[in-house]
């Protein structure tokens, strides 16, 4: 068979590649072939003295035995900032390596669809999202990227739930019973997914910027000179450098975790940052990552440009800004992915299910918050009826001589206080229970 020079030096050049998925139809793209990792040996995480389970403890900071008291410290390196983050190229994704590094059990959720990363034997009946008993438990797989780094757990279980309940007695507008209740019999320690982005940012912006200016005039009518403030506008221009360190963005899905609640447990102290190792799973559960690195960074872009806008709206001199616009200049990005320590739990109330997260780093609590309803119209009511009462004693003074004309003057001025007193309250009410 005679075999065409071209083909044959094209097969050879390919060597080593692999075609992988492209974004434009008719284009067929290769990626190097990622190398084969040699084998790594399962841990078993079983006491070495009696042979129960052992997991990671949080208060000796290592795998611990609590049958007959055995610890072993993990064999990991603080890193903190220092950390190694990676340049946005396709061989840094391809070489990295995949898998928690140990055999684990998928939990799947079949109400909310979560997928979580449990310990090889753990039983679990219900699932920490949504608090459904629908689950089932799987083979994990390991396609995904293995994290690098990762803060460990700094409050224990004990803090977690004092915490809770301190944090659900706050807040005159909530039922009475909630923090008494045994609303939530069990948190769920989880590590999250994060990336987190570097990147030197430089902005360019124009706009009209408006001075205010005091100029007299002679008023003829009145005979009498007079002042008045006017606005001169002028286009400017100015750059801004604007470094970003650490923004976070989360790898969870926010069909089953709440975006804005995780962020109120913001921030993480990421000096805490050490290499990853499988021992800090141990006996906890965690979920790899939903949203991939190509979909935080556009994410992490947005959120990195509306920071730099401010920025340049603090570079300009005064807040008359009209016609404003900016191009910013992304340069060194780099990335890294990072577990991150949470408790969560999902609890019932009246038959409605609520998220409460706790930074498992800080101890700082966030969450959704049944509301006594019947407490926030009592009190709208006694906002607003100040300026009733006085308009209605108002009104027949009025009508008898012209005496109601200062009670019902003040009696609108409070009921528009009341009404603005009213309309804060009800949207934090409303805000306390919203996701």
């Amino acid at each position: 068979m005679k075999v065409n020079p071209k083909q044959d030096q094209a097969r050879h050049s390919l060597e080593g590649f692999e075609q992988v998925e492209s974004l434009v139809n008719g284009v067929i793209v290769y990626a190097p072939k990622s190398k084969t990792k040699e084998q790594k040996e399962t841990r078993v995480y079983s006491c070495p003295n009696c042979g129960a389970t052992i997991a990671y403890d949080v208060t000796g900071g290592g795998i611990a035995c609590e049958h007959c008291g055995y610890i072993s410290p993990v064999k990991s390196e603080a890193l903190g900032r220092i950390a190694d983050e990676f340049e946005f190229t396709l061989e840094t994704v391809s070489q990295a390596e995949r898998g928690w590094g140990i055999k684990r059990q998928l939990l799947n959720c079949n109400a909310c669809g979560a997928e979580l990363s449990m310990p090889r034997g753990a039983i679990s009946t219900s699932c920490p999202y949504c608090a459904s008993n629908q689950v089932n438990l799987t083979t994990s797989l390991d396609e995904f990227l293995q994290p690098r780094f990762l803060i460990p757990f700094k409050i224990t279980m004990e803090q977690t739930h004092q915490l809770a309940r301190n944090w659900l007695g706050k807040g005159w507008f909530h039922p009475d019973d909630l923090a008494a209740s045994n609303l939530i019999r069990r948190f769920t320690g989880i590590y999250l997914p994060f990336w987190t982005f570097d990147a030197r940012v430089t902005t360019h912006w124009k706009a009209q910027v408006g001075y205010q200016k005091t100029v007299r005039h002679y008023n003829a009518s009145q005979k009498r000179w007079e002042t008045r403030t006017k606005i001169e506008w002028r286009w400017e221009n100015g750059t801004v450098p604007f470094n970003v360190d650490d923004h976070l963005v989360t790898g969870s899905s926010p069909r089953r975790i709440s975006h804005t609640i995780l962020k109120r447990i913001y921030p993480y102290q990421m000096k805490d940052l050490v290499a990853y190792q499988p021992d800090y799973l141990a006996g906890w559960q965690a979920q790899a990552y939903e949203t991939t690195l190509t979909e935080a960074w556009e994410t992490g872009k947005q959120a990195i440009r509306d920071a730099a806008k401010e920025a340049c709206y603090q570079d300009i001199p005064t807040s008359h800004v009209r016609n404003f616009s900016m191009t910013a200049d992304f340069a060194d990005e780099s990335w890294r992915y990072i577990l991150l320590p949470v408790y969560l739990a999902a609890y019932k109330f009246q038959d409605k299910t609520f998220q409460i997260m706790v930074n498992g780093q800080t101890g700082l609590v966030a969450g959704q918050k049944p509301v006594a309803w019947w407490k926030i119209w009592l009190a709208i009511g006694a906002l607003l009826a100040p300026g009733l009462i006085l308009g209605l004693i108002g009104l027949p003074l009025l009508l008898l001589g012209g005496a109601g004309i200062l009670p019902i003057g003040a009696g609108i001025i409070l009921f528009v206080i009341g009404i603005v007193l009213s309309f804060m309250l009800y949207n934090k009410a409303r805000q306390s229970e919203a996701k």
